[in-house]
Order: structure tokens, then C-alpha cells, then sequence
């Protein structure tokens, strides 16, 4: 199987203290998340940022405060993570990595068709880029202690679902 390591959502509007949407566990998986990128760089396994990227006006601001604005820092991957030359970004604008994105494309050129899933919101954007991946194909895993949600029990029922019923296909 070829890897291919995804780092979703690690961005200053949900990760630092204050943002508008903080997920104050993302900052507890930094350390977990760099191991992840680390161990992928030294076995030249792709790495792909999946990144909120929304317009100003955003129909998704109606449910959640304005963040991750195209253009804004707040968009920015965190800087202890940020991508390094040769790593790829696909920028989305709801909570899957795949809908209305380049992201299957890469993947198809890269010939990958097993995805580690890291990032923020593990109910949220990492479930539905799971599910996702899963009905185009994909294996999926997720590395302990590399997702947080905003509460632990939609964090448990997401990593529930994935492990369990969107587990790694042979």
C-alpha cells in the first residue's frame, strides 16, 4: 500500500489560544502530529495539508463564527507545522478534504491508496474526510493521539466509527 499522510485543519484559527474556533486539545497533538510528519519525510511518504480556505461571505458562517479566511492568518498553518518544500496543500471549504477539491486528483498522480488522517476536528473534518476517502476507494487509519474534538465524546464516537467501521481494507 502507498501512503499518503494528511494533516487537516492545523490552522491558527483553531489552534491558538484565543482563535475563533480554538480547539484547546489541538495544541496537545502538535508533538504527536511533527512525529507523524517527521517518520513521512524520512520514508518519503507524501504529505498533504487539507486547509479551511473560505470567502469572506462564506455560507458556513452561519453555523460557525468567520474563520479561516482565505488570505488571513488565521488560514495559516500553525507554525510548528508547517509545510516544508515537496509537501502539498489542497485548500476546501466544508469539512471534507474531498468535495469540490483537488485532493483525489493528487492522490490518483501520486498513486496513493492509503491515507493517515492527523488534524482537528476528529468529529468533524477527519471523520468526513474518512468516510470520504473510504467511498473513493481508500484505506484509512488514524495514529493514536493525532485527532482532538472540541468534547471527548464526539472525539470517541468519530475514532469509534472510523476504527470500526472505516478500518484499513487488505
Amino acid at each position: 500500500m502507498k501512503k499518503a499522510l494528511l494533516i487537516i485543519d492545523m490552522l491558527n484559527d483553531f489552534v491558538l489560544k484565543g482563535a475563533p474556533l480554538e480547539v484547546p486539545r489541538a495544541r496537545e497533538i502538535i508533538p504527536k502530529i511533527r512525529e507523524e510528519i517527521d517518520k513521512a519525510h524520512k520514508e518519503n511518504i507524501p504529505i498533504i495539508y487539507i486547509c479551511d480556505a473560505h470567502r469572506k461571505d462564506d455560507v458556513e458562517f452561519k453555523v460557525w463564527p468567520s474563520h479561516a479566511v482565505k488570505g488571513t492568518k488565521g488560514a495559516d498553518v500553525i507554525e510548528e507545522l508547517k509545510p516544508q518544500e515537496g509537501d502539498h496543500i489542497v485548500y476546501k471549504t466544508t469539512y471534507s478534504g474531498f468535495y469540490k477539491t483537488e485532493l483525489e486528483k493528487l492522490l490518483k498522480k501520486l498513486k496513493v491508496n492509503a491515507l493517515i488522517l492527523t488534524g482537528i476536528l476528529t468529529n468533524i473534518c477527519v471523520l468526513y474526510t474518512g468516510v470520504d476517502a473510504l467511498m473513493r476507494g481508500f484505506s484509512v487509519e488514524i495514529p493514536e493521539g493525532c485527532t482532538a474534538g472540541l468534547n471527548t465524546e464526539d472525539e470517541k464516537f468519530a475514532l469509534r466509527q472510523i476504527r470500526e467501521i472505516l478500518k484499513p481494507r487488505k
